[in-house]
């Protein structure tokens, strides 16, 4: 009887009926201080509309299906299938377009910050970091469409470059992503029209490296 209960309470302690919800992530910047590479007209649309559409219609979903907003969101992804079949889809491209902008917008600060740290992380794989830059940029020009470009940690602690399509996200692979680069054209069209790989060089040039690193060791402890 005892585990009977432990189980119905561990299962339904996922669903509620509640006003709870996921919040909207504060940026550590105005949205006019990442200019001139990312302009305030750029990132407010970004941030302010686009983002905020996709947490929207996560909450509104997961409301729908009783959820019980006591997980963090990168943990739906392994419950998915206690939603219904119809709503999956749906729950798993919003899901993805949260996720995937809140490493994107946590990611920049004004005028970038390097970490010696993260150096020689990245060197201890890639051998140098401009070397690192390069791949990481190569990877990002060969999406087609939509995507990100994500630098992720496998489960054994490696390092590793892949792209993935619309709002897919490296967590349903089973991997741990710790940067990224939105290629979506709303990211960088209104700056610098057809000029994606201006886009792509300038993103290093406004990236919070302490952050990133910062990431790295959390998810290193988490699968040591």
């Amino acid at each position: 009887m005892i585990k009977i209960l432990w189980y119905l309470f561990f299962n339904l302690s996922y669903y509620y009926k509640g006003d709870f919800m996921y919040k909207k992530q504060e940026l550590d910047y105005s949205l006019n201080d990442l200019e001139p590479y990312i302009s305030y007209e750029t990132l407010d649309i970004h941030y302010n509309v686009l983002y905020e559409r996709y947490l929207n219609n996560l909450n509104n979903l997961l409301k729908k299906n009783n959820f019980n907003f006591n997980i963090p969101k990168e943990e739906i992804y392994n419950i998915i299938k206690r939603f219904p079949v119809d709503d999956r889809e749906a729950i798993l491209f919003n899901l993805g377009g949260v996720i995937n902008h809140e490493l994107y917008f946590s990611n920049m600060t004004p005028l970038g910050k390097e970490d010696i740290r993260f150096n020689n992380v990245i060197e201890s794989k890639y051998i140098t970091f401009q070397n690192f830059i390069e791949k990481f940029s190569v990877k990002a020009k060969e999406i087609r469409g939509s995507g990100y470009t994500f630098l992720v940690i496998d489960k054994d602690g490696e390092l590793g470059l892949i792209n993935l399509a619309n709002q897919d996200s490296p967590y349903r692979m089973g991997l741990f992503p710790i940067m990224n680069i939105d290629i979506w054209e709303h990211s960088y069209f209104l700056d610098y029209k057809a000029n994606k790989d201006g886009y792509i060089s300038n993103y290093f040039k406004i990236l919070d490296y302490s952050k990133i690193y910062k990431r790295y060791e959390e998810f290193i402890k988490e699968i040591c």
